[in-house]
């Protein structure tokens, strides 16, 4: 059954080609059922976060009335890129299926590489500069989510 989700990822990948998008598709299965799917929307869209594993995070979320999407596994053409990945446990996904790897993906000129390397690299050392700036009232978001008694912990 997982090779038959993974196949319908790939055929979303292709059809999405056809229609002038990225070269990726996933889905999303619960108990054998498939709850959503799409393919990278980044131009159709003009939105970087627009991966197929996000868009296919997004409508399972609606489907389900659910931020979380325990009890779910998602089939996707390739292997996540960090942003993806960064969803897919924020989402709590059970498992991940994909078809290619990110070497698949530098080989067709998608090449991710620079990202994973900038992950583990100082704020303060990374290509884009990220400046931390110390302002007095930084934390209160914080400290207002710390007190809130009806709060949805994610």
């Amino acid at each position: 059954m997982d090779e038959l989700f993974l196949q319908r990822a790939v055929e979303v990948a292709v059809e999405n080609v056809e229609i002038g998008g990225g070269p990726y598709g996933a889905v999303i299965v619960r108990d054998g059922v498939l709850i959503a799917s799409s393919g990278n929307r980044v131009t159709q869209d003009l939105d970087p976060t627009a991966h197929a594993e996000i868009m296919a995070i997004r409508l399972a979320c609606r489907k389900l009335n659910d931020f979380q999407l325990k009890g779910c596994v998602l089939y996707t053409s390739c292997e996540p890129c960090p942003m993806c990945l960064g969803a897919i446990y924020w989402a709590r996904l059970d498992k991940v299926y994909f078809a290619c790897n990110r070497y698949d993906a530098a080989a067709a000129d998608f090449d991710d590489s620079f990202i994973y390397d900038e992950i583990s690299v100082s704020p303060l050392e990374r290509k884009i500069a990220m400046v931390q700036l110390s302002l007095p009232d930084a934390r209160l978001p914080f400290q207002v989510w710390s007190e809130k008694n009806d709060k949805i912990p994610y």
